[in-house]
């Protein structure tokens, strides 16, 4: 199995997550249609959220010292945590560390979770199914929602699950 490490990030950690929050946007282009500003930056207000606000939380997902993907929670304080963002490179897609990576994530903040996915986004469809099913079993939901101030872009896909506390043995 592959080392896997999902730890808090801090702003040490700050550039690294800024470059895999730019090859994160340039996938979602093909979805989003979003194209990066004049400078070749992609929008990164999540980012930056990620960082700032006290209800927030970056991860950096790292396999041994190489970092492979990141994960971005808001609405800590919510009552239900929504998974802003969430990212795995190419090079180790369809390995299982995606899949383990987010029950990494939704296990430190357990209770009710969402994410959001495009439909149109075959991977992300079957990817986020999975990743219901193996945290609630068949105790999730899923639905359509308008993208908001967006009447422009296809609903957003979101999946509703519960993330069980874990108990220490």
């Amino acid at each position: 199995m592959t080392e896997l490490s999902v730890r808090l990030a801090d702003e040490a950690d700050r550039p690294t997550l800024e470059r895999l929050w730019s090859m994160f946007r340039h996938d979602m282009s093909e979805f989003s249609g979003a194209l990066p500003r004049p400078d070749g930056t992609f929008r990164s207000d999540r980012l930056h959220a990620a960082f700032t606000q006290a209800d927030w939380a970056p991860y950096l997902v790292t396999s041994g010292e190489f970092p492979v993907g990141l994960a971005f929670v808001r609405s800590l304080t919510g009552p239900t945590r929504v998974l802003s963002s969430f990212f795995v490179v190419r090079g180790v897609r369809r390995t299982g560390i995606g899949l383990r990576a987010v029950q990494e994530v939704v296990t430190k903040h357990p209770g009710p979770w969402e994410v959001a996915f495009q439909e149109s986004n075959d991977a992300a469809v079957g990817f986020w199914r999975r990743v219901a099913a193996e945290i609630a079993g068949d105790a999730w939901a899923e639905e359509r929602r308008a993208v908001p101030g967006r009447p422009d872009l296809p609903p957003d896909t979101w999946i509703s699950f519960t993330a069980p506390a874990t108990t220490q043995g």
